[in-house]
């Protein structure tokens, strides 16, 4: 992490720099010293001191004694970031349920609420007034105010203002999502795919910490991909990159909601996971998870209900892995519940028959520690980037 500010920069600007610089570190990474903060952000200990001080007497930070003390002499006071100093909202939408948090400075969850969505309840406008309504409510919990939003969608949005083009799975096209909510809740809102949002989560916080290159895919009832490329997100132009579901793995299979036939979330998205357990489509994804958490203790049953879904699970990720050559891939939803047989053995594949896996030393699969609130964690720190870039 480097705090190099433009040479010439006003005082201004180097200053705001230098305050997003070390509530970044902070919140990333956690309380440390004023030492430490000098020398990963190489800022000298009179700028170190003068931003923690400013940062202090603002009420975004504060420092104590370490718990355990090492050495002799007097132990160095930690920089902690105060969690309810700046709180942001995060929601995470999807086919069957919303979620939300509220989440202070640090990454701390200060409170949540969920409910399920059904044809009613999804509609744009009932899912834009229980979001307002519902952080009306938190905040008021809470007793701080929400400085930002952040907001994970399943569909093709428009990072600029945060229009859904399409969410195919909601039924939804063209909704300026992002306009409603910044009217309603009265502040900036950020709204993304849930993919590119989980890959975020990963890196932030995640099993990716120290990764630069990486793809998360989600796979729920629909199947998509984040991209972290260099240590920052891969958007494609006007920000939709990532729709690897709609990859075409076979073209005489079921036709797609696309239009397309075979595309690859007809074969590893939440119905065909659930024709390979014998499971109705109107089971929910709970009794989907049980049944393959049942599946994890039965080696061989996995194998003998799930070896075509693994299959076509194989061949997409090899893909995938040829087309983006990352470090590392990240199972997201519930591709991160497959059993551990199934994981072990599809990563193996990858890993040894992927020409690109091979050239830049095997890419690991793995399935993420995130689990459901992937899409909630990477909210919150899209809505934490415009904070922490001005200085708090």
């Amino acid at each position: 992490m480097s705090s190099t500010v433009t040479e010439g920069a006003r005082p201004d600007d180097a200053r705001r720099h230098n305050r997003g610089a070390v509530l970044r570190r902070l919140h990333v990474d956690g309380p440390c010293t004023r030492a430490v903060l000098a020398a990963e952000l190489g800022l000298n200990r009179s700028t170190i001191k003068a931003v923690v001080d400013e940062l202090a007497e603002s009420g975004l930070v504060s420092e104590r004694l370490p718990t355990q003390r090492s050495g002799a002499g007097r132990p160095s006071l930690l920089v902690l970031p105060r969690a309810e100093a700046a709180v942001v909202l995060a929601a995470d939408i999807r086919v069957d349920r919303a979620a939300m948090a509220v989440v202070g400075l640090g990454g701390e969850i200060l409170g949540r609420c969920s409910w399920p969505l059904r044809a009613k309840t999804s509609r744009p406008v009932e899912v834009v007034t229980r979001v307002i309504e519902s952080a009306r409510m938190l905040a008021a919990e809470l007793g701080s105010p929400l400085v930002a939003a952040g907001v994970s969608v399943p569909g093709v949005i428009r990072q600029e203002d945060g229009l859904v083009r399409e969410a195919p799975h909601l039924e939804w096209t063209d909704v300026p999502l992002g306009e409603q909510l910044t009217a309603g809740l009265r502040m900036p809102v950020a709204v993304s795919n849930d993919a590119e949002l989980g890959a975020l989560a990963e890196h932030t916080r995640g099993v990716a910490t120290e990764v630069s290159d990486l793809v998360f895919v989600a796979g729920d009832v629909g199947v998509g991909a984040g991209v972290i490329s260099g240590g920052g997100a891969l958007r494609g132009a006007g920000g939709y990159l990532g729709e690897l579901g709609h990859m075409v793995v076979r073209p005489d299979g079921a036709e797609c909601h696309c239009g397309c036939r075979g595309c690859w979330e007809t074969l590893v998205g939440a119905d065909a996971l659930g024709r390979a357990l014998g499971i109705s489509r109107r089971a929910g994804r709970g009794q989907l998870i049980a049944e393959l958490r049942e599946l994890a203790g039965d080696p061989a049953a996995a194998w003998d209900r799930l070896a075509d879904f693994a299959g076509w699970l194989e061949l997409g990720l090899i893909n995938t892995v040829n087309m983006l050559a990352p470090e590392l891939v990240v199972l997201g939803d519930l591709l991160a519940s497959v059993p551990p047989v199934i994981l072990d053995e599809v990563a193996e594949r990858v890993r040894t028959r992927s020409v690109v896996s091979r050239a830049v030393g095997h890419t690991r699969v793995v399935r993420s520690v995130l689990g459901l609130d992937a899409h909630l964690v990477g909210a919150a720190e899209l809505a934490f980037n415009r904070v922490l870039v001005s200085g708090g």
